[in-house]
């Protein structure tokens, strides 16, 4: 199984590096990961809806290059999913013959439209608001989590 995390953005803080560090070191157990860390588009200090909309398809130009498989882009209108069922989604996607997942984290400002249409299931983590930057840790953890569901470890218990 490949997985792939396409994310819009570098982590500044070098605790979340870290822990990302660490999760991609305990998927590599299970999969084949890559991460594409795509520049962000900058905005004025207070910008339109004209100029978010031109940034997020700018950046979509950028994610188009790299998703492939299953994409699933990380949206607060998406699906929520416990980690059991996520779990069973990606175990699904490889009993079905694809081999790649490709989660998709935009800006502070989200995905374009034509990103979140590309995919096979939006995803939504919460209807609260995490730090951006969390986000990426959290999806990491919920992916290893998914892994060791599947494999029945403890770490889920």
């Amino acid at each position: 199984m490949n997985i792939n995390l396409i994310v819009i953005g570098k982590l500044k803080e070098s605790y979340l590096r870290d822990a990302c560090a660490e999760y991609i070191k305990r998927l590599g157990r299970y999969c084949t990961f890559q991460l594409h860390e795509l520049n962000e588009c900058r905005l004025s200090n207070e910008p339109s809806e004209k100029e978010i909309s031109s940034a997020l398809e700018k950046e979509a130009e950028q994610i188009k290059h790299y998703a492939s498989g299953f994409i699933i882009p990380m949206c607060i209108e998406g699906k929520q999913l416990s980690s059991v069922e996520l779990s069973g989604k990606i175990r699904d996607v490889g009993v079905n013959g694809q081999s790649t997942v490709t989660f998709i984290i935009g800006s502070s400002f989200g995905l374009a439209p034509s990103i979140k249409a590309m995919g096979d299931l939006k995803l939504s983590m919460s209807k609260m608001t995490f730090p951006h930057q969390l986000a990426r840790v959290m999806l990491l953890e919920q992916i290893y989590r998914a892994f060791q569901i599947a494999e029945g470890g403890k770490y889920h218990k």
